[in-house]
């Protein structure tokens, strides 16, 4: 089975050219080794695939041609502890740097812009 077909089928890309363009950008790497699109998968083969959601550390125990539901997806791999351990860290971070935010939106004004050339020494 085809490498994107199957990232595709289990729900780690929307549709099988964003798979692709993740295989040539060196996205997904499988027992080691960078991913072609065409590349056969089989069962057994350790994947780690990188997309908008996170960085996901696999094992492939099934094959499948169809796209299914969430479930049917999730049956198709198994993800590894420390996996899911440095995803949900990563998410921790990424919340308390939004917490930090600056809480200005769109142009500063004329009394933020003089704050800001204050602090710049101007």
């Amino acid at each position: 089975m085809r490498m994107d077909k199957w990232l595709w089928a289990a729900r780690f890309f929307k549709t099988r050219a964003l798979a692709a363009k993740a295989c040539d950008l060196n996205r997904v790497t499988s027992n080691g080794h960078a991913a072609k699109p065409a590349r056969e998968v089989r069962v057994g083969d350790s994947l780690v695939i990188k997309n908008e959601i996170g960085e996901f550390t696999v094992s492939v125990l099934q094959l499948s041609e169809l796209r299914g539901s969430a479930a049917v997806a999730q049956a198709l791999f198994s993800e590894t502890d420390a996996s899911r351990a440095a995803r949900a860290k990563a998410a921790e971070e990424r919340k308390a740097m939004a917490q930090m935010d600056t809480g200005w939106e769109g142009r500063p004004s004329k009394r933020d812009r003089r704050v800001i050339d204050r602090f710049r020494g101007r």
